[in-house]
């Protein structure tokens, strides 16, 4: 099974604001770029929707990146980190999603993780995610 490491960090200028993110693609896997770092500028947004939009984005990316390659989501053991509790609580079922914006948002990115042979969702300290993403 190969192994893929997704990196995510978003936030916003003011809560709401203009929103930014961050994510980084490691892989050892020769038939994958071994780092992808890309950085992301959103619309207006939350921190949480800008964690989320991040998360997303990395998701399609990994997915694109992996069909190019000819690879399956199946093969894949994927491991997500990052700082946020409230998106990775909501991901594992340990936190409701009460607001409407925030089920949409959680339920898109269930979607894009369903298929992957392996999940691990992994909150890191903040410290972690700056040094890994510079924010």
């Amino acid at each position: 099974m190969l192994r893929v490491s997704l990196t995510f960090d978003g936030g916003s200028r003011g809560n709401p604001g203009p929103a930014y993110g961050s994510y980084l693609l490691q892989s050892r896997t020769p038939a994958l770029p071994d780092r992808r770092l890309k950085r992301l500028r959103f619309g207006r947004g939350t921190n949480n929707e800008a964690e989320y939009w991040t998360l997303v984005a990395g998701l399609k990316d990994l997915r694109s990146t992996l069909a190019a390659a000819g690879l399956r989501p199946a093969d894949v053991e994927l491991t997500v980190r990052g700082d946020s509790q409230l998106v990775l609580s909501q991901l594992k079922g340990e936190w409701k999603a009460k607001d409407a914006r925030m089920r949409r948002h959680r339920d898109e990115t269930l979607d894009l993780l369903d298929g992957f042979g392996k999940v691990h969702l992994v909150h890191q300290p903040r410290a972690r995610s700056v040094r890994t993403l510079g924010h």
